[in-house]
Parts: C-alpha cells; sequence; structure tokens
C-alpha cells in the first residue's frame, strides 16, 4: 500500500505545473480583557513587510506570499505589539488565526522596554510564572513526537514521561506528581481524556486523541492555576483550537506508519467556519510485521464549529470522540518475553466522548461565557489466565464501567479602572456506574490437599449519581507605574455524594501571585496556591460487597509554593529558572497494598478500585531551568532542566521515595530551516533512574500461574532502581508547494541510536527450549500453586530504533 501511494505522489507532482504558486494568512485580532475586535491594527509579514490593516470585527487576511517561515507583528494605538514567529505559509492550506492583544500598560515588557515586546514569553497577570507554550508548528516539527501532542509535551520543563521514561505510554508527570494529578481544556471545555486507551481514574495511554491539525496553541501551567480551572493538583492544560477557514474550503491528509488522519474546514455560511477530521490507526498491521503479540486498533473523531450571531455573540460547538480495542494474538515467533505480554495485560474495548458549546456575548466592560458539556467514557476490561483462550471460569479480572458528566458553566470579565475581575461558577451532575471484579490471591491448595492459601476477590456493583458544584473570583492589577503586577483568586467546591464532602467552604481555595520587574529584561516572580481535588470516582463508588464498607471521599489537597526569575534578553529568547514546594494532604492509601495511590496510574484498566483510607502525605520540591529561541532566521530551540524529589507516604506513614522521583529531568529539542523547504530537527532526552518495587517470591511463585504478573513486596516499596533512560529522536522535513496543493514529506527517526529504554522488570517463569510450556524442577506438568516451577525475572529493557516515512498533502 505504502508503495502505491508513494508512486501515486509521484505521479500527481508530474502532472503538476511545477511554478509555485502563492500563500495567505488571516485571521481576527481582539482585546485580550474584553474580546471586543481590535479596529485598525497594523498587521506586518516579516520579513516580507507585506502588510495591512483589520477592519470593524478585527479581521485581515494577506495574500501573494511566497511560502515559506515568516514572523507576523502586529501593532495597535493603545495596545502592546505583539510578534508570532515560525508561522509557515504554504500554497496548499491558509493559516486563519485568533490573536489577543494586551492593552498598553497591561504588558510589564511593553512599558518597561518602550516598543519592545518579548514573544517568547508565555506569563500572564492572573499566571506570571510556571507557563509554558507550544504552537501548533512546534507541535508537528517536533521530532519523535508522530504528531502526539501528549508525548510533544513530555519536552516541556518539569515533565516525566512515567516511570522509566522510555516507554511506550504518555503518562503525563508534572513536578513529581501522579498522572491523576492533571486536568485538560479544549476551547475552555473540560475534556477527561486526551489519549487512546486510557487508564480510568489516571488518564494516561498509548496515542493521543487530539488532532494537531485543529490546535492553534497549548498552554501549560503547573502552578499558579487561574481560579476557574477546578480540581488541579500539579497541571493545567489549556488547548486552544483553530477557527475553520472562512474564505474557502481546504483539508489535509496524513499517512504514517500507524495511522491515516483526514481533516478538513472551511465555511458553512457567511457567519459559520467549521473544522472535522477522522483518523484511524493501524497499528496492528504493524506489530503484526514486528511479530508482537498485542493488537490496538483505535479511531477518533473531532469536529469544531464557529457561528458569529452578532457583532456582540459567538457560539462554539465542538465534539471528540474515540473508539479503542485492545487485543492479543499468538507470536509466529515464541518468546518468554513474547508470551508474558499475553497474559499479563488485559483485553480492552473502550469507547469515549465528549460534545459541549460555549456562547460568548461582548458586555459594556468585558464579557461572558456560557458553556455547556457532556463527556462520557465507557471502559471495559478483561483478563483471564489465558487471554488467548478466555473462559468465565478462568477469569481474574473485570472492568464494565460508565462514567457521565453533564456540565454547566458560567464565568464574566469585567474590568473596571486598572482592576481585571474574573468571577463564576458551574455545576455538574454525575452519572458513575461500576460492575468490578478482581482476583486479588487465588485459593490454592498443596500436594496433599491442604490449603495454603484462601482466596482473596475485590467485587463491586455500584451506582453513583450525584451533584458536583464551584464557584470562583480572581482579580488583579498592576501597580507602581506597571512595574508591579498583583493577582489574586479564591475557588469553593463540594458534592452531594454521601461519603464525601458537601460543605464548598471546606475546601476553600486562595491563591496569590505577584510580579515584580527588577530590570528592563528581569522579572522576579512568586506564587501561594491552596488546591484541592475530588478522588477518582471508581474510589468514591468502591464498596466492598463482603463487608458493605465504602471508601472515603475526602478530597485531596496540595498546597504550591513558587518562585522564580525571568529574563527576557530579545524579542525571542527567554530564560527562566524557578524553585517550587508542593505539600499533598488527605491522599488516598491502598489498603490491599500499604502504599500511596500517587504510587498508580500508568498500568491498563483504572486506579481506585480497592479500599483505601484517606490519611497519606505528599511532598515534591525541585528546581528547573528553561531556555527558549523562538525562530530567528533558521534556528529554534528549546531546553529544559529539572532536579526534583518526590516522596509519600504509606499505611506506616513513612515517607518513601515516589515512583516518579527521577530525580533529574534533561530536555532538548532544536531545529534548522534549510534552503528549498528542508527542515531537520533532533530532540534529547534523559531521565533520571527511577525506583520500584521488588517482587514477593514467595507470593509470585504461588500466584504467577493464576495472575499472569509477579505479586510485589510492598515491604520494599521503590528500593531499587532502575537504569537512567536517555534516547534521541532525528525528523528531516522536505515540502513542496505545487499550484494547487503542498506535499510534505518527512523521515522520522524514534531513538535512532538504539538505545534501552529501562522498565520495571517482569516476573515469569522458565519455559522448554520451544517454548510450548513451562519446565518444571521434577519433570512433572505444573502445579497450580507453583511449587515445581522454576522461576525466572526478564530484564524488561528492550529498546528499539522506529523509522517512520510518511506525508502530508494539504489542499
Amino acid at each position: 500500500m505504502r508503495i502505491y501511494l508513494s508512486l501515486l505522489c509521484c505521479l500527481l507532482i508530474s502532472n503538476t505545473v511545477l511554478a509555485q504558486s502563492t500563500g495567505s494568512i488571516s485571521g481576527t485580532i481582539l482585546d485580550r480583557n474584553t474580546q471586543k475586535p481590535v479596529i485598525g491594527a497594523s498587521v506586518e509579514v516579516q520579513p516580507s513587510k507585506t502588510g495591512t490593516s483589520t477592519d470593524s470585527l478585527g479581521r485581515f487576511r494577506i495574500t501573494g506570499l511566497t511560502p515559506g517561515s515568516y514572523s507576523l507583528r502586529i501593532t495597535a494605538i493603545g495596545f502592546a505589539a505583539k510578534t508570532l514567529t515560525n508561522l509557515v505559509i504554504t500554497t496548499g492550506n491558509e493559516n486563519n488565526l485568533n490573536i489577543e492583544l494586551d492593552p498598553a500598560g497591561e504588558n510589564l515588557s511593553e512599558v518597561i522596554v518602550s516598543g519592545k515586546r518579548a514573544s517568547a514569553r508565555a506569563t500572564s497577570l492572573e499566571s506570571p510564572l510556571s507557563i509554558q507554550r507550544l504552537t501548533t508548528e512546534e507541535i508537528k516539527a517536533n521530532p519523535g513526537g508522530n504528531f502526539d501532542i501528549s508525548r510533544v509535551i513530555q519536552s516541556l520543563p518539569g515533565v516525566g514521561g512515567g516511570v522509566g521514561g522510555g516507554g511506550f505510554r504518555n503518562d503525563i508527570i508534572i513536578r513529581g506528581g501522579a498522572p491523576s494529578e492533571n486536568v485538560f481544556y479544549l476551547d475552555g471545555i473540560e475534556v477527561p481524556l486526551i489519549n487512546h486507551f486510557g487508564t480510568q481514574g489516571s488518564g494516561g495511554g498509548p496515542q493521543g486523541i487530539l488532532n494537531v491539525s485543529f490546535i492553534e496553541d497549548v498552554k501549560l501551567s503547573s502552578s499558579a492555576f487561574d481560579a476557574r480551572y477546578d480540581n488541579a493538583l500539579s497541571s493545567v492544560f489549556q488547548f486552544k483550537q483553530k477557527n475553520g477557514n472562512p474564505n474557502r474550503l481546504q483539508g489535509n491528509i496524513r499517512l504514517s506508519a500507524t495511522e491515516l488522519a483526514a481533516t478538513f474546514d472551511g465555511p458553512i455560511s457567511p457567519k459559520t467556519t467549521f473544522l472535522a477530521s477522522a483518523r484511524r490507526s493501524y497499528l496492528q498491521l504493524l506489530f503484526q510485521a514486528l511479530d508482537l503479540p498485542i493488537r490496538p486498533n483505535y479511531w477518533d473523531f473531532q469536529f469544531k464549529t464557529n457561528t458569529r450571531i452578532n457583532d456582540k455573540t459567538t457560539l462554539q460547538v465542538l465534539g471528540i470522540g474515540a473508539i479503542d480495542e485492545f487485543r492479543f494474538a499468538a507470536p509466529k515467533e515464541a518468546t518468554p518475553e513474547k508470551l508474558y505480554a499475553v497474559n499479563s495485560s488485559p483485553l480492552i474495548n473502550q469507547w469515549n466522548y465528549t460534545v459541549g458549546a460555549s456562547l460568548k456575548r461582548l458586555t459594556d466592560r468585558g464579557f461572558w461565557t456560557l458553556s455547556l458539556s457532556r463527556n462520557t467514557l465507557n471502559n471495559r476490561a478483561d483478563k483471564y489466565e489465558d487471554n488467548e483462550n478466555p473462559s468465565e471460569g478462568t477469569r481474574t479480572f473485570r472492568i464494565n464501567s460508565q462514567e457521565t458528566e453533564n456540565k454547566l458553566r458560567f464565568d464574566q470579565t469585567v474590568s473596571i479602572d486598572k482592576w481585571k475581575i474574573t468571577y463564576g461558577a458551574s455545576a455538574q451532575y454525575v452519572q458513575f456506574g461500576n460492575d468490578f471484579y478482581q482476583l486479588f490471591r487465588p485459593a490454592l491448595t498443596d500436594e496433599q490437599g491442604n490449603q495454603i492459601q484462601p482466596a482473596e476477590e475485590l467485587r463491586t456493583d455500584t451506582q453513583l449519581d450525584f451533584l458536583r458544584y464551584g464557584a470562583f473570583v480572581q482579580t488583579g492589577r498592576r501597580f507602581w507605574e506597571n512595574r508591579l503586577a498583583i493577582s489574586a483568586g479564591m475557588r469553593i467546591d463540594g458534592n452531594s455524594a454521601s461519603n464525601s464532602v458537601a460543605n464548598p467552604l471546606k475546601q476553600w481555595s486562595p491563591r496569590i501571585s505577584a510580579s515584580l520587574a527588577l530590570a528592563p529584561d528581569w522579572n522576579f516572580s512568586a506564587s501561594y496556591g491552596l488546591y484541592y481535588r475530588l478522588p477518582s470516582y471508581t474510589q468514591l463508588a468502591f464498596e466492598a460487597s463482603q463487608t458493605g464498607r465504602m471508601n472515603p471521599g475526602d478530597y485531596i489537597r496540595s498546597r504550591h509554593l513558587v518562585a522564580g526569575f525571568e529574563w527576557l534578553p530579545s524579542n525571542n529568547t527567554r530564560f527562566t529558572l524557578e524553585g517550587f514546594y508542593k505539600k499533598y494532604s488527605n491522599y488516598p492509601i491502598s489498603i490491599l497494598d500499604g502504599i500511596s495511590l500517587a504510587n498508580k496510574g500508568t498500568e491498563f484498566g483504572a486506579v481506585g478500585n480497592e479500599p483505601v483510607v484517606q490519611d497519606g502525605e505528599g511532598k515534591a520540591y525541585g528546581i528547573e531551568f528553561f531556555a527558549q529561541q523562538k525562530l530567528s532566521k533558521r534556528f529554534f530551540g528549546v531546553l529544559s532542566y529539572t532536579f526534583y524529589r518526590s516522596e509519600f507516604t504509606g499505611l506506616n506513614s513513612e515517607w518513601i521515595r515516589s515512583s516518579w522521583d527521577n530525580r533529574h529531568l534533561l530536555s532538548l529539542t532544536a531545529g534548522y530551516k534549510l534552503n528549498r523547504n528542508w527542515e531537520i530537527g533532533l530532540k534529547f532526552r534523559y531521565q533520571g533512574a527511577a525506583p520500584y518495587t521488588p517482587f514477593d517470591l514467595t507470593a509470585s511463585q504461588l500466584n504467577y500461574l493464576t495472575l499472569g504478573t509477579g505479586v510485589f513486596d510492598f515491604s520494599q516499596t521503590n528500593t531499587l532502581e532502575l537504569p537512567a533512560f536517555h534516547a534521541s529522536d532525528i525528523r528531516i522535513d522536505k515540502k513542496w508547494n505545487l499550484r494547487r496543493f503542498t506535499l510534505d514529506l518527512y523521515l522520522d527517526i524514534q531513538n535512532w541510536y538504539n538505545s534501552k529504554n529501562p522498565g520495571i522488570p517482569q516476573y515469569t517463569f522458565q519455559r522448554t527450549a520451544d517454548n510450548s510450556g513451562f519446565q518444571t524442577t521434577d519433570g512433572q506438568p505444573i502445579r497450580q500453586n507453583g511449587s515445581n516451577a522454576i522461576p525466572v525475572i526478564l530484564a524488561n529493557n528492550d529498546g528499539r530504533l522506529l523509522p517512520t516515512l510518511g506525508f502530508i498533502v494539504e489542499f
């Protein structure tokens, strides 16, 4: 198929007049505080010096541009100048941008440095530090990212990628916090899951759902959260989507080694635009070719419409959904590692969606937004003693649950004198049903029939429907000739679940931040905040069928204290140095394992389906350095380094290293634009040694044949260390801008020097020479209690060089 498609592309190119056509760029410019259009703003494309001015609706369009990379500089009377870099103009698709300007005096750099706007700066009045941004071009060109936003995010400071660092999952670890501590917003609509095969109650998974063709930029807040966002302990991700092109219908088709995606956007009517996409994986074909026993398969869909009802009112409607299936197949060449994979993970059938509508209305002093959304996750996972030949009598694990949230949010932003004030409230109706079973330990007997281990099972079948509610206010202004900026906020949250907290005043969540200009190019900022998160629905709804005990549902609490410096030596260069401290309380602890749930979340299935207590504590602290060079002439790059510690308590109240305590995170991403539309990128990542827990050898031998995995010795939690992880990726792009379309051919090589990816070792039994069964010490058939088996610990540090040749056609 690949050969056929390549030949087809060559034929298309050979039959097209090769004289280059021109490209265009368009957009809308708004006042950030009031969302009103900025009329008469000057828009200049650099270095071409081509420009125009915005009309009465704040719109602009510049045509006749030679394809290439440009900067866009916007100036307007009463507003701080703004420059956008690395805007790629092609003949295939027209960029349509939504640009917000800060009123003059609202941007600190504009006041201190006359006429200079540091475009690399990513902070705001509400969050003056711990903010990073990625543009769509930075995501698309990220080496090894494979257009997966969740994976590209791991190049930002303080962001780890799971325990080993080089695994296949997109678990996002922010400054030593658990993967469940992050929240995601798509154009202001909360999206619980952004990964395929997501872990219920956590969020990570092997492949991202979001289509990069929809994204204008990504904003990561790792502290100093705006009070409008609830349930965040470690980070808030804000994904800003593009609007459809109002001028013509356009689209792109992307083909890689793992997927085929198609995206279209354009006008529906003079007042409405749309974006729509569908993506289909064929990972199962790749894994079959590599003779891997797992067979993942997924679809995802995404859409957005934007309607300008009148001069003051805009309606946005969006949706995103995914269908996931995870199966196993017998490998052609059996090895202990491949056969272990078949029975150590569950079979998965999962689907999820989020749909939402947001109405924005301009007022005399600002604007208000009313949003209504619904999201559902249907999670089905099954595991058997033999996943290739499943039967109900050999079942060891079952999840059959559905969670639905119906959300209503309202917020209003007003400007009074020099104060910016935002306030609002939210309510959601939660419906959660959970049918769960886990064989924690099987019943075992010895050769004489005497019981040596009683069965331990976890069962729950519950329906939990309840209300969640909250309110917030955030205000800020600048003082002392705009050299000092102060912002303060507060939110309260509660819910009606019988085992949780109804009084929202008990979750009183204040936060304050300040930023001071020490010199024209130097800022010092600090923030303090108290944040709350409701435990996972799996924890809230778990009621042990044997005892009738229901889990507690107290809000998890985290205090943040962050301070740092920012240096802006030029318009396109930014350096930051920050120190952070996070203190957790009310963290859930597993009664069965005795460890904090902060150490869980990177396994398939769900987190929280077990009895817990909520008296755990945690702390994470460290220092973070970040350097960014936006595109200047031909080079752009990002360097980040984080040193941190992360510790949590268990049932014994002793502090131990968390599973994410890698200590060191280093990431370097750089790109260089060559002549004739060639571009090369390089990424290097280093993640320090992760702790892990050794196996309980006696319990593992007894239970392996039933459970398919070893049993950890949690009395020695995280006392061992994996090797440090490091790997590098390379990407080479070549674009052809033809008369009617653009062809982007790329080569992406992940782990080009074939580094090993350290993972937690695997417990199994020694197999026969032909891998058809297990060897035994007495030559007899293996006993169910494993007493005549030969235990083996398999190293789990395989590395794989993964080259991907693909193309994108824009039309």
